[in-house]
């Protein structure tokens, strides 16, 4: 089956209200592509599952996001998202702030389809009284340990990128880290993956090792062949993060009017196309 589609064909999947997932880590590996096409739509009201980095950031300044739940939200080389943080501190967004363990705990309940899943992540801290719908249980077994009951985070729809994939929906990553965009792919209802390439399948395996070919075609609804489509973070060894990029993004942060500017060269554009076209100008 060829799962071929545009980021707009995925993005149109989405309704108002939606819980839906981003995948990659921080400023690594997202699915920016998507995030450009979310910002393009008229879609409102999401929630957010994820560990956020800049797609955190500008999807809050667009108001696109109603609840967030993340385990973080850095830039990498920037600590803190700025934009997350002007949300954040000025209460656009209800947030809800988890361990990271717990965060991956919450995808691998909802892909085994499991209502929780007992965890020691959160103990000892505040995130259970910020997030006092998340309760503990007790071991049945002898040692009776009292345990944090993640619930499950299911996703109606996640978004992925990937270094390689195929026409099928099988997808590779290159780079030193899989995330756990698998997890984001098998707790979502559907799921769609952006890839630097598509590969015949039988070359894939010319592409890296078996291991690397983490997403499988039953896990995936749409691929998308998006060269650069995880600008401006970071796509290993296709590319690295664009720090002059994210740098002058971050500093919008500040300045109302630096942000103007920069949304209507880089974001109010009729597609991805238009963007990557800027971007290969600057």
């Amino acid at each position: 089956m060829d799962k071929r589609t545009t980021e707009r064909e995925a993005v149109s999947e989405i309704r108002d209200g939606m819980t839906i997932g981003i995948g990659g880590w921080g400023s690594r590996r997202k699915p920016m592509s998507i995030v450009r096409e979310i910002l393009r739509s008229s879609v409102k009201d999401l929630t957010v599952v994820t560990y956020g980095g800049p797609d955190v950031g500008l999807l809050c300044n667009a108001g696109k996001i109603k609840r967030l739940i993340y385990g973080f939200v850095s830039l990498d080389s920037i600590p803190l998202e700025p934009h997350f943080r002007k949300a954040r501190q000025t209460g656009s967004i209800d947030a809800a702030e988890l361990d990271e363990g717990m965060l991956q705990w919450g995808l691998l309940a909802a892909s085994h389809h499991l209502p929780f899943l007992p965890t020691r992540a959160g103990l000892g801290s505040d995130v259970l009284s910020i997030n006092p719908d998340i309760r503990l249980v007790r071991s049945p077994y002898e040692d009776g340990e009292k345990l944090v009951a993640m619930p499950a985070l299911e996703l109606d729809i996640a978004f992925i990128h990937m270094n390689r994939g195929d026409a099928r929906g099988n997808g590779q990553y290159l780079g030193p880290d899989p995330y756990f965009d698998e997890m984001f792919c098998r707790a979502a209802k559907q799921s769609f993956m952006t890839v630097e390439k598509i590969l015949k399948t039988e070359d894939m395996a010319s592409a890296g090792p078996l291991q690397s070919r983490i997403i499988n075609r039953t896990m995936v609804d749409g691929v998308i062949e998006a060269p650069g489509g995880a600008h401006f973070t970071e796509c290993p060894p296709d590319y690295g993060r664009d720090e002059v990029f994210q740098k002058s993004y971050a500093a919008t942060a500040k300045d109302e009017e630096a942000w103007l500017r920069f949304k209507a060269e880089y974001l109010d554009l009729e597609n991805e196309a238009e963007y990557q076209a800027k971007v290969r100008l600057r």
